[in-house]
């Protein structure tokens, strides 16, 4: 099945959301609620693009929208600029202490200051670290309360225990609210203190015992049990590749 996106000719796999195809073709689309891990959330709504099929027009979530029949997408016009300066204006007075937003604001070209910032917030509630932490298999984290009070937390905002102090909530986070805070062999996340694993290569602190602990118990993998960190590990592996090549007889 084929889709026009921008005036492009591009083949669609069946199942793919207009994002998903967009993507692979290279084709940008701007989303803050989106990963390629996750797929779609329709959250943001940042990515809405104009749909025309049927000689039907209209906007639609891309990351949500399964392509079905040959259609024509737009990425960028007049209404859907406008619709995505009003969200980076409000995400922006949400989140006024984070430097992405901040960011984002700017490059969009938004000035509008009648808006009330919700000052020392930097949670923009994209929901990527509840799904990332979901995906973990633990679900420590969830959204809280309603309306403007809404926010990320864990229980009761006490520490919980299932959080086993992976960090994947923070690293995935696009505006850096999640604080993460390690000093020596220990890890401070959502009000819980977990003790460190040294690279038994390098020796820097690079998991959490509770996180290894967790990770042993469910895949059982020798390259989990050797506690090496992500480039020891690395360097590993290129070794093992070169060793082998370096046996293989010449032709």
């Amino acid at each position: 099945m084929k889709m026009r996106i921008d005036g492009r000719e591009i083949e669609v796999r069946s199942g793919e959301t207009i994002m998903e195809a967009a993507r692979r073709a290279g084709i940008s689309i701007p989303a803050l609620c989106y990963h390629e891990a996750f797929g779609g959330q329709g959250h943001c709504r940042m990515c809405m693009v104009e749909v025309q099929a049927g000689g039907v027009t209209r906007l639609v979530v891309s990351c949500t929208y399964p392509v079905t029949r040959e259609v024509e997408v737009k990425t960028s016009t007049p209404a859907i600029e406008k619709i995505r300066r009003d969200i980076v204006t409000l995400l922006y007075k949400r989140a006024p202490d984070s430097d992405f937003m901040e960011r984002l604001y700017h490059s969009y070209g938004c000035s509008d200051n009648t808006l009330h910032a919700n000052l020392g917030e930097r949670c923009i509630m994209c929901r990527l670290c509840v799904r990332a932490c979901e995906e973990m298999g633990v679900s420590a984290i969830a959204a809280v309360s309603r309306g403007t009070d809404k926010r990320i937390a864990t229980p009761y905002d006490e520490a919980s225990p299932d959080c086993i102090g992976c960090g994947a909530c923070a690293d995935i986070c696009p505006t850096g609210a999640i604080e993460v805070i390690e000093k020596g062999s220990r890890r401070v996340i959502w009000n819980k203190v977990f003790e460190m694993a040294d690279c038994q290569r390098c020796g820097r602190p690079f998991a959490t015992l509770a996180q290894l602990e967790y990770l042993e118990s469910r895949l059982d993998r020798d390259v989990v049990k050797q506690r090496l960190c992500s480039n020891c590990r690395r360097k590993e592996v290129v070794g093992k590749v070169r060793r082998y090549n370096a046996s293989l007889p010449f032709v």
